[in-house]
This record gives C-alpha cells, structure tokens and sequence, in this order.
C-alpha cells in the first residue's frame, strides 16, 4: 500500500518571494497573520524592505504562515489522505498544524515566541558539515576533545550540523580544515539545538503552559526521537525542542520503514533533496541502536537512546559518570548510599550545572529501613533542588517519604488529565513489590500526608490516578543487593504484571519496564530488547569505568575476572534480614568472612557468647581491634547521626548489639576498598556480577581491555551499536 507523508522545511529555506501564490488566495489569513505579527507579513515575504527576512524573530512566523497556508492550498486542491507529518525544526509547528494540534493563530503565536527567544540567545554558534554523516561526526568530535559540541541536526547521511559554544565552534573549524572535512560556519548567533539554549527552553516552557494544545490526529514524526508524538506530549516536546537534536534522517528512515513512497513538501523544496539522499542510502530496514528499545521511554526522560546505568552505593556511580551519560542521551543515577547529605547535594549541583536542572540523570533513593528520617531527609534535599527523576531502591513498600516525592510532582494537565513532573524508577525484583509501585501510592500514606500538610488535596487525588512508577527496573541476578533471579523467567512475569495492571487501572500514559542484571556484552542487551523489555540498565560494567569514583586498585581488580569470580554474601545494610549482596570473589577473603558473621550472629545470643577463639579472630583479622572498641565506635556514630536511642537499646539486647558490632565490619570493607587501602585488600568489599566477567571477555584483546580506556557512555555505544547489529543479522537470517 502507497503511503504519503507531508513535510513542511525549516529555517534557512526562507527566501524573498516566497509565498506570492499564496497570498492572494488567503487574505483573510493573512491579514490575520499581520494584526498579530504588527507588521505586515505580505510586504516582509514579498520585499522584505528592511532586510529582516533572515533574521530569527522574523524568520519563523514567516515559514510558518508560508508553510500553513501552502497545507490549505495542498488540500483545497484534493491533497488528501496523508499518513503522516513531519517538520524539520521549524517546521515541525507547521506539521502539528496540519496534524490539528492546534489552529493556526496559536502556531503563529508560538512560532513568534520560539523565534524572539532564539534570536535572543547569543554566544553560540553552528558548523554544517558535509559528506559524513551522524556517526563520523561524532567520532571526530570526540577525537577532537569537542566535548562541549553536539550535532545539532542530522540532516541526511551526508550532512550533519554540530552546535555549541563560539570558541569551541571556531576550533572545530580549524580541527575539520586540516583534516579535509568539508563545512560551512552557519550565520547564526546562537547554539540552536543545544544545551546552550536551555535558558530559552525553560522561558518557552513557561509560556506554553498557558497555551491550550492538543495531540496530533494524525501521526507527527518528532524531530526530537524520529519517533510519532506521543498523546499529550506536544507541550513538553516543543519545550525540548529548542534543545534537543534535529534527527531528520531518522525521521526519513522511519516514515520509509513505514511503508512511506511519496514524500509531498510543501512551503519549500530544501526537504526533498534531503530526503531522496537518505532514500538512496536507504536498504533493508536495519536495526539502529537509537531504535532499540521504547520510544515513549525515550521521549519521557528526554534520551537518545534506551539506555540505563543504575546508581552505585557510596557514590561510585559519581557525578561525572552521570554527566557523561547525559550528554550522550543516556540515563544516569548519581549514587547516594552510605553518603552523607552534604556529599549528596554537593553532587547533585555539580550535575545540574553540566546538563541544567531538566537534563537526563537522576538520583538514586535507597530505602533506609533503620533510619526513615535520613529518607525524609534525602527526599527534602531533592525537592529542595528540583531533582526530577529518582531511582528507587530496595524498596518493599511504599514509604511516605517515596510518595510524597511522587505526589508532589503531580499537576493537572490542560485537559484534566494528571501531569508528572517527579519520576520514580523503581528497581524490583519480586512481583509483589513491583505490583505496589504498579499501583496508585497507597490511600492511607495519602490520607496522612494530605492531612498534615505535606501534599495538597489535589495532588493526593491526582496520585490515586497514576502508579508509584511509570518506569519499572525488573532486576535479576545482579552485583550488589540481589535475588539472584532468572532474566528469562522474572521479566516475562513482570510484563504480565504491567499488563494486568494498565488493564485494570486504565492509566493514561504507558508504563515502560527495564530489564537489569547481567547486562554486560552486546547479545544479552539484544536478548534484553527480545524479552519486551522497554529499555536495559548496567551496573557492574560502570564500576570498572574512568568515571566510577571507586579506587584504582579496585578497577585493576575487576577489570581482570571472569564470570565465576563473584559470591554471594550478606548485605550489611540488611544484615539481620539475611539479604544477599554479589560481591568479588577473586583475591579477597570478604564473602567467606561476611558469610562467617552471618552464621555466628544466627548461631550465638551475645558477643560474649562466641568462643574465645573465634572472637580472637575477628578482632585479629576481620575489625583489626578489640570487639569493645568496635562497640565504642557503634556507639559514637550513633550518637553523632542522632540515633542514641537505638545504641542505648542495643546495650540492653545481647543480639542486637553483636549484629551492630558485626555490621560494622562491612561498612570497613566498603570504605576501605573505596579508598584502594593498600594495607587489607583482602577484606575489600567490591559490588559486581558476573555481567562484568562476560564485558572483560568480549573487549579482551582491544584497547577497552584496559579500564583506563573504558568510558562509561562509549561503553554504553558500544554495546547497543553491536547489539543493534547482532538484531540486524539475525533479521537477515
């Protein structure tokens, strides 16, 4: 079946004349046009007598009514029957338009005010670079140290436009000039398409939430994610806009994937050119690496591609981890387990400043079963700074410092329907607890929060609308604190769960599964996307990475198992649960020594209880003192971080002090190997899986052999690009 799509150019296909032949046939329109502009839009197009077509401000309403108006004319001459729009940059408003997201006075209203914001911004600056395309230019950019610079539009696989910062811009110049690369310096003043132009983003965004605007009736394909618009996402979209990468030969891609033939351009002629070179170097439908995985997913965290790397305890998953991964459209989640709030706030602003407070990355919250007030305290420090997107972790119920994280970044849409500006990414790996964060927050957590002034009225009603979490991790077997589940088994049972779920709830925006736990080479990440899963998520593979704030001599360490280097051990933060974390088996005694405390804390009342013996031994080897010292020490933590009541209590309970005293062995492991302490390897307590066994053997023999050359979002590149090829291949087959 023959298909049409309409497209509509953007800035730079403006010309003097344009529009002549339209008119005259529209005056209504286009006296409308003129009393909102203040001036006339005929005479700019026509003359242009003050020389101001080419400049932003004017440039884009104008594209806009041309654009408009040319659809009113494709259809009043029998245009009809087209499956879907598409706009490149500007003339995205012209498709949404056409699509009926809104009339014809708002898009000129806000064409208007996107273009007065983008000639507002200053300091930036863009190269169009051609006979390379996406992927060529990237590894020129990163060849060159460019790191501040991104390619802003990828307009056909022969042509890409990069966008950043005036200084780094015209470096680039010179870097491309010797190397015979051929480009262009755009005459723009700003950085369009880039991080530069967040301040305009976030004005943009302010004015629009006070603009009514529907959902497409018929198919957009966004700029942004090459993907359709998602129901009730033009508003945050068109925000993201103005930041985020032209993908226009994705666009192309996807709409001949489609079952697309006939490509009708309308308000120019700029598009066609693009997409015939695209049509051209286009074959058998390939699996990309952007493609893998879900676009609403994508879309919600403002991502380029599905991919997730999990928070790490004690800020191993540090701030530059994070900042990396955003900056290549990935999704990171600064570690906060065992941090104090200082080092968590000092992390949290340092990322904010790299990728501005509505970047890609997230915090990790890991339930504080002894202390809930240090969670109070965590969430507080997060709304504080308008922290977005959490990770929550080790959950099995829903706390009330959870949901009024989530309750409290709840508002109600335009059309009634709920508005989530505070995301939860639950980590799971039992189905009772992923059906909590499936469900609404729990209408008793609500009732007291509501009650005591935490959250409005509103927001508990919205919250009994949406679940905890649109976004679920189905966690396997993994390094740290684990189940020790079966991929295979827990993801599909999982989806069962969300299908129930949405089914019976009737939510109005989908819910999006990861799958994590043994993550580490391109089959299983293809495997991943196989099983349903809506994104992957890494962990062990990023702690042997330059960006992991682990120590040295820990990556040297890791970067040389295998995959049956790991054991399983207790988890210190859980330790009278008998919960089980995967730690490093090779060259460290720690998983024997936390599975010997285990069994004494089960087998034995009291530290007085315990052979003298064995008590000789651990305070030989394991604590390095005396176990009343170890205590003495339990005691004054406790006292400085405001809980003397559960020391006074454990003085009194034989069992509850020897497991105080036993847990303190695994905070000094933890730490210890953190530091890369050269005195006690052998008691370093390393989190990892064997996913890590699995990535050392497929970079064996490359440059990534070494962990000095292994970057968390080149890591992340690698095993999706490879990924998406092995899906390609075994298509083919």
């Amino acid at each position: 079946m023959s298909l049409t799509a309409v497209i509509f150019p953007g800035q730079g296909a403006q010309s003097k004349g344009m529009g002549r032949d339209l008119f005259d046939a529209y005056p209504e329109q286009v006296d409308q046009a003129s009393a909102l502009l203040g001036y006339s839009v005929r005479e700019l197009c026509l003359d242009d007598p003050r020389r101001e077509l080419n400049r932003t401000e004017f440039t884009q309403p104008a594209l806009f009514v041309v654009g408009a108006l040319a659809y009113r004319r494709w259809k009043d001459e029998g245009g009809t029957g087209a499956a879907f729009f598409a706009g490149h940059s500007l003339g995205e408003y012209c498709a949404l338009h056409a699509a009926g997201a809104f009339d014809f006075e708002t898009g000129l209203r806000l064409v208007r005010r996107r273009g007065e914001l983008m000639a507002g911004a200053a300091g930036g600056g863009m190269v169009a670079v051609t006979g390379l395309d996406r992927d060529e230019v990237t590894d020129l950019l990163r060849q060159g140290g460019f790191g501040s610079l991104v390619v802003a539009n990828d307009n056909s696989p022969e042509q890409c436009v990069v966008s950043g910062d005036a200084a780094s811009i015209e470096a680039l110049g010179e870097f491309l000039h010797e190397r015979k690369v051929r480009w262009v310096r755009l005459r723009v003043s700003g950085a369009f398409h880039s991080e530069l132009m967040r301040p305009a983003q976030q004005e943009f965004r302010r004015f629009l939430d006070g603009v009514a605007l529907g959902s497409p009736a018929t198919p957009v394909i966004a700029n942004a994610t090459a993907a359709p618009y998602p129901a009730g996402a033009v508003a945050g979209m068109l925000a993201d806009h103005l930041v985020r990468s032209v993908r226009w030969t994705d666009t192309v891609r996807y709409l001949l994937d489609a079952g697309v033939t006939e490509f009708v351009e309308l308000g120019g002629t700029v598009l066609t050119k693009l997409v015939e070179r695209t049509r051209a170097a286009h074959r058998t439908p390939a699996v990309r690496a952007q493609g893998l995985g879900s676009a609403v997913f994508r879309e919600r965290h403002g991502l380029r591609f599905a991919y997730v790397a999990g928070g790490m305890y004690r800020g191993v998953s540090s701030p530059e981890l994070v900042i990396r991964l955003s900056r290549a459209g990935m999704l990171g989640f600064l570690g906060t387990g065992g941090l104090d709030p200082v080092e968590v706030e000092r992390g949290v602003k340092e990322i904010q400043a790299a990728v501005g407070q509505d970047g890609p990355y997230g915090v990790n919250v890991i339930a504080n079963h002894d202390d809930p007030a240090a969670e109070e305290e965590l969430v507080d420090l997060l709304l504080r700074h308008h922290v977005r997107t959490i990770e929550a972790s080790a959950f099995i119920q829903m706390t009330p410092a959870l949901v009024r994280y989530r309750a409290t970044g709840l508002r109600r849409g335009p059309d009634g329907a709920p508005i989530c500006d505070h995301r939860v990414v639950a980590k799971v790996s039992r189905p009772e607890v992923a059906a909590a964060f499936l469900a609404p927050a729990p209408d008793a957590v609500l009732d007291r929060l509501r009650s005591s002034g935490a959250i409005t009225a509103e927001q508990a009603e919205l919250a009994r609308r949406v679940p905890m979490s649109h976004d679920v991790i189905v966690e396997a077997d993994s390094g740290g604190h684990t189940d020790g589940g079966i991929p295979t088994v827990l993801l599909p049972s999982m989806l069962e769960l969300r299908r129930r779920a949405e089914a019976e709830r009737g939510y109005d925006e989908p819910i999006c599964m990861g799958l994590a736990g043994g993550i580490g080479t391109p089959a299983a990440v293809a495997a991943a996307f196989v099983l349903g899963a809506d994104f992957v998520v890494t962990g062990s593979i990023n702690q042997c990475t330059v960006e992991a704030a682990t120590s040295d001599v820990v990556k040297d360490m890791l970067q040389d198992i295998d995959v049956q280097d790991t054991e399983y051990a207790p988890a210190g933060d859980m330790f009278e649960l008998g919960s089980k974390v995967q730690v490093l088996r090779k060259g460290v005694f720690f998983p024997a020594r936390g599975n010997k405390l285990h069994a004494l804390y089960t087998h034995h009342d009291s530290l007085d209880d315990l052979p003298e013996k064995t008590r000789s031994l651990l305070e030989r080897t394991y604590f390095r003192k005396p176990l009343d010292e170890v205590w003495a020490d339990v005691v004054r933590h406790l006292r400085a971080t405001g809980r003397a009541e559960l020391a006074e209590q454990a003085a009194r309970q034989p069992k509850q002090k020897m497991a105080l005293v036993f847990r303190r062995y695994f905070g000094y492991s933890a730490r210890i190997a953190l530091e890369g302490r050269p005195d006690d390897k052998v008691n370093y307590q390393v989190h990892t899986g064997p996913a890590l066994g699995s990535f050392n053997q497929w970079v064996r023999d490359t440059p990534h052999a070494s962990w000095r050359h292994r970057h968390v979002d080149e890591v992340g590149l690698m095993l999706l690009d490879a990924a998406a090829a092995h899906l390609s291949r075994f298509a083919a087959r």
